[in-house]
């Protein structure tokens, strides 16, 4: 069974919206998924970025290095919570086998675009990611495909994830909705 129900997975930790996974259970403003990253890329993120002006830095390479470092008790309080929602996807799956979500909550963007407005409020490009963190928190399969196009003439992309070992599935139904795609026989020009 497909089911795509962002309410459903709310219930354990995820969103609907392009916001933060939960932090339930957490303590700061820190949500799960950004100390985990924290605490095993900051490190490689300054390795990789030595040397370079500033300018020569992708922005969310500099937040990642603006960000604190996680402390050892942060960083198992992070996993005790991907734990959590490890657990809800589990459930999650007991009933249906694919999740299909948004990558973003507006259409995808041109590069360089930093702020945008969404309901009136300014929304920092960094954090309009948060659809596909519960994923990589969890280390469930998924995958991304153009769906659409936007009125602008950019992609619109959705992501299906499903359990842990069923790569398999969520390759049939992305074949399946690439066969009914309006954007299926859309190639750049090279």
């Amino acid at each position: 069974m497909i089911h795509a129900h962002s309410g459903r997975t709310g219930e354990f930790g995820s969103f609907g919206t392009g916001a933060h996974p939960s932090n339930e259970g957490n303590t700061g403003d820190d949500p799960t998924g950004n100390r985990l990253h924290v605490m095993e890329m900051k490190a490689a993120f300054a390795e990789a970025t030595a040397g370079r002006n500033d300018d020569e830095i992708y922005k969310m390479a500099k937040t990642m290095l603006s960000l604190p470092d996680t402390s050892m008790k942060a960083f198992i309080d992070a996993e005790h919570g991907a734990e959590r929602i490890r657990d809800g996807y589990a459930e999650y799956f007991k009933s249906f086998d694919v999740l299909l979500t948004h990558i973003l909550p507006i259409p995808t963007h041109k590069h360089g675009v930093t702020e945008f407005v969404i309901d009136g409020q300014k929304v920092d490009a960094t954090f309009l990611q948060g659809a596909t963190v519960p994923l990589n928190v969890t280390a469930l399969p998924g995958i991304s495909m153009r769906f659409g196009t936007s009125k602008e003439g950019m992609p619109i992309n959705v992501q299906l994830a499903g359990s842990w070992l069923a790569e398999s599935t969520i390759l049939h139904v992305a074949s399946l909705l690439e066969d009914v795609s309006r954007v299926r026989d859309l190639h750049p020009a090279l």
